[in-house]
């Protein structure tokens, strides 16, 4: 069985916390506030709101920052240095699509089932029950589709999903998606092929060791659209679409490679290797992921494939075929610049900026980031059984249904605590052989990028944590 409520000592000294995110009075009333309004502001334009509206105020606020667009900040330096590998005028970058959008631009235009797990309250923040900060940039493909404005197009933005809290994941971050199509009634003698595989050899070539060892498309792990493409014309568009990641990866880990170089006159470079794997997204098929093999260990960097043709179709350009990809530009940012945390990029403490000012306007001036403090953890446990629901009613004692997902815990936590949370991890959980009551216990690891916490100011976010924990979920707390 698991210890209950147990406070872990950490140093203490007076510098103090984050004023306005570790009072639990102030994060229940904010809470209440937003329960109770019938419309919020985004980026200067009104919406109502209604019973789906589930998202923080620190959320809504965070919609003006666009660190994508933030020169010299690390976000925009990957998105720059991704695009320098797509360029004008085969491929336009839309970079400043509102994050507000339709449930239909975010899920019905992309094929995602009415079931899906992703339009679920828990996994979205909603504005109300048909609108939403969007989950990936894919929300506006089809109407670029639709545009036709050129054959390949770039879009980033900021993205937002509920998720877990550690080093790696934040609720709001940024991804890069583009595409490249080829009409079939606008290539020289309707041979579309033939036009993919001349546009094929225009690209630049690398010396990077690739590994690709399964066939194109497999009837089962990896099917071809076979209502749309043939065996052909699904070869030739992954022909083109692997080149084409190829240099945009090679472009990045060699960047990445000569700021290691500057930095550390005992670098030893390894030959940089990539490999594509089978994979399965919901937008494409064949799909693949890439893999680069750099410190020692394989790292997923992207996803791509043969663009669904449904997709075209729904966009009104039944007659393109074309590949797309999508990557994190925060993922890749953390590699690129050896960032070890997140929360980092929404730092506005000047040794973390400074260390990248100028680079935008001279790419070979980047360089890692350098730790300027690590101050100490505090971790804390809260353990709680959860509410038995019913399912089929009755008492549910023995049935194990419980009214409980993680992320509720998560944004209960950073509505609290703020980036004051290092991460928060399952340490044990119970379910009693009598009741069938099912008990969790959580460690939040309180840990400023910035400061020094203190016991005490550990002590009150944690309080306000549990506290919120019943008043939110119900939980019983042990």
């Amino acid at each position: 069985m698991h210890p209950g409520y147990r406070l872990v000592p950490c140093v203490t000294d007076s510098t103090s916390c984050i004023p306005n995110i570790n009072n639990h009075g102030a994060a229940a009333a904010s809470a209440k506030k937003a329960a109770q309004q019938h419309s919020v502001t985004v980026n200067g334009k009104t919406y109502e709101t209604d019973s789906w509206f589930n998202t923080p105020s620190k959320i809504l606020e965070s919609t003006s920052r666009r660190l994508h667009l933030q020169k010299d900040h690390p976000v925009y330096i990957t998105r720059q240095i991704i695009e320098s590998k797509f360029t004008q005028p085969t491929f336009k970058s839309y970079n400043d699509f509102d994050p507000v959008v339709s449930t239909a631009e975010n899920f019905d235009s992309l094929g995602f089932p009415a079931d899906h797990p992703g339009r679920s309250k828990s996994d979205t923040y909603y504005i109300n029950s048909t609108t939403l900060l969007r989950t990936h940039t894919s929300a506006h493909e089809a109407q670029l589709f639709r545009a036709s404005s050129s054959p390949g197009y770039l879009i980033s933005g900021d993205v937002y999903r509920r998720d877990e809290i550690d080093r790696s994941h934040y609720p709001i971050f940024h991804q890069l998606e583009g595409a490249r199509v080829w009409d079939r009634t606008k290539v020289p003698n309707g041979d579309i092929v033939k036009a993919i595989y001349d546009d094929l050899a225009k690209l630049p070539t690398h010396n990077v060791q690739v590994e690709d060892p399964n066939p194109p498309h497999h009837v089962e792990r990896n099917p071809l659209q076979a209502e749309h493409h043939s065996a052909a014309e699904a070869e030739a568009v992954s022909a083109h679409l692997k080149r084409s990641l190829e240099l945009m990866v090679v472009e990045i880990f060699s960047r990445a490679k000569q700021a290691a170089a500057r930095q550390d006159p005992n670098y030893v470079d390894e030959p940089l290797k990539v490999r594509w794997v089978e994979a399965y997204f919901p937008f494409t098929s064949p799909s693949w992921e890439l893999e680069v093999y750099y410190q020692g260990d394989w790292l997923e960097v992207l996803g791509s494939g043969v663009s669904k043709q449904e997709i075209l179709i729904n966009a009104g350009v039944p007659d393109q075929i074309g590949w797309a990809f999508g990557i994190g530009l925060d993922r890749i940012a953390m590699l690129l610049f050896q960032i070890p945390d997140i929360r980092l990029f929404w730092s506005t403490d000047e040794r973390f900026l400074g260390q990248f000012r100028g680079v935008s306007d001279d790419l070979d001036r980047l360089k890692r980031f350098l730790p300027f403090s690590k101050y100490p953890a505090c971790p804390k446990d809260v353990s709680f059984w959860l509410r038995p629901t019913s399912a089929a009613g009755g008492d549910d004692r023995r049935g194990n249904v419980h009214d409980f997902h993680e992320n509720d815990l998560m944004e209960i936590v950073r509505e609290v605590a703020g980036d004051c949370v290092e991460d928060v991890k399952l340490v044990d959980e119970f379910v009693h052989p009598k009741t069938g009551r099912k008990s969790l216990c959580y460690r939040v690891n309180y840990r400023s990028l910035e400061r020094t916490l203190t016991n005490e100011q550990a002590v009150t976010m944690h309080e306000g944590v549990r506290r919120m924990l019943v008043e939110r979920l119900g939980v019983e707390l042990r």
